[in-house]
């Protein structure tokens, strides 16, 4: 039997001032004083970890690679002195992001032979991605566009919103854009309002989302202003990315809040990462924390072969062995489906644990979660009458 979570590690903490004692609470909850002040240099950071010399070979190393940045309210959740810190693994360069492993790709999801037109990528029938910038708060060192974003990748993105458009308003099949980056909340209200205005213009398209990580890189950003522009713009949906309950913080959690007053259904995608949430105690901790934030855990992704990922990776049997330890011992709402993104562009291929046991043409033998096998028909007998023959003989 699987332990239950204790309501201690429920409970939602802020981590302010932390690293910046002297920084005033008017600055600290601007947003726009957060990106001014993000650690971006190794001085920045050894001001204030400890860093060991893969960590100091990496951060050398990002330049060329995808840039350090990490916001301070981020940045306050990083232990000093463990580079095992689960939040440490996600956003500080390591030596191994140089390392190529013979599966590694630049473009692991095969978006940009699915671009008709600069910055957007179709390769769902009825569905987009928009990509409308390519910086973001913070940057993951797993990032599966890190050949575009931060400025520093090896290719540039460039999006032609105008040319964009003119696609979807002739494509009539589109009836879902996706909004990312980048990331879209980091665009000022006024572009980013610009932007959903012109595809809300668009007669087939019938609902948006915007993937992002600014809550929790950036929970200051999602002022009143912003929410109350977004929700003219209904229906529209909001995918957040949480890998561990540690980064859902009290602002975080208010963040959060203020999208869901305003209408916004939330979901969240994680990535499995070595080290960080690979472990079942810690991601029904995840799932748990993030159903009080109001917000469904949608996707686990089986971290992409992105170039420079190999240490962050784990075995595609960890997360079914995930998925295995929350389904039946906790809510069906806490469960994500645990996915691979087909390498090349085949697209989000659902992985679950094997509850068949047996399959036929006659029945299917399953088992559930705590190991009892069933049994359930696969074929229906015919209808018998009530009635003998005889009697419909007479009637006739």
């Amino acid at each position: 039997m699987v332990n239950p979570i204790s309501s201690e590690s429920h409970r939602f903490v802020s981590a302010a001032p932390g690293y910046w004692p002297d920084v005033s609470s008017t600055d600290w909850a601007d947003w726009r004083w957060q990106l001014k002040n993000r650690v971006t240099s190794l001085a920045a950071l050894e001001q204030r970890l400890n860093l060991n010399t893969e960590e100091r070979a990496g951060v050398l190393l990002a330049g060329s690679k995808l840039a350090l940045a990490v916001t301070p309210h981020y940045f306050n959740l990083i232990e000093r002195d463990n580079p095992g810190c689960p939040i440490r693994r996600q956003v500080i360069p390591r030596i191994e992001e140089g390392y190529d492993s013979p599966f590694d790709m630049a473009d692991p999801c095969g978006e940009d032979s699915s671009m008709p037109v600069p910055g957007l990528v179709h390769r769902y029938p009825d569905r987009v991605l928009f990509l409308v910038t390519d910086r973001c708060a913070s940057y993951c060192r797993y990032c599966t566009r890190s050949r575009v974003v931060s400025g520093v990748g090896e290719q540039e993105l460039v999006t032609d919103f105008e040319e964009a458009f003119r696609y979807l308003e002739k494509h009539t099949e589109v009836r879902d854009v996706l909004l990312s980056g980048g990331d879209a909340l980091l665009l000022s209200d006024s572009k980013l309002e610009g932007i959903l205005q012109r595809l809300r213009g668009i007669p087939h398209i019938e609902f948006l989302r915007i993937g992002t990580r600014v809550p929790i890189f950036l929970p200051q950003r999602i002022t009143p202003e912003l929410c109350a522009m977004l929700r003219k713009y209904h229906p529209l949906w909001m995918s957040v990315h949480v890998n561990h309950p540690r980064e859902l913080t009290t602002e975080v959690r208010d963040a959060l809040g203020r999208l869901a007053d305003s209408g916004i259904p939330l979901g969240n995608q994680s990535v499995l990462l070595a080290g960080v949430n690979d472990d079942a105690a810690i991601m029904r901790e995840l799932v748990h924390k993030l159903l009080l934030c109001r917000v469904r855990p949608y996707y686990l992704y089986q971290c992409d072969l992105i170039r420079g990922s190999s240490h962050l990776r784990t075995p595609v049997a960890k997360g079914i062995e995930i998925i295995e330890s929350l389904r039946g011992f906790t809510s069906g709402y806490a469960i994500p489906q645990f996915v691979i993104d087909a390498p090349g562009g085949g697209g989000k291929v659902p992985v679950n644990p094997d509850y068949v046991v047996y399959h036929d043409a006659e029945k299917i033998v399953i088992r559930n979660f705590e190991g009892k096998i069933f049994e359930y028909p696969e074929w229906s007998p015919q209808p018998v009458s009530n009635h003998h023959e005889s009697e419909f003989a007479i009637a006739g």
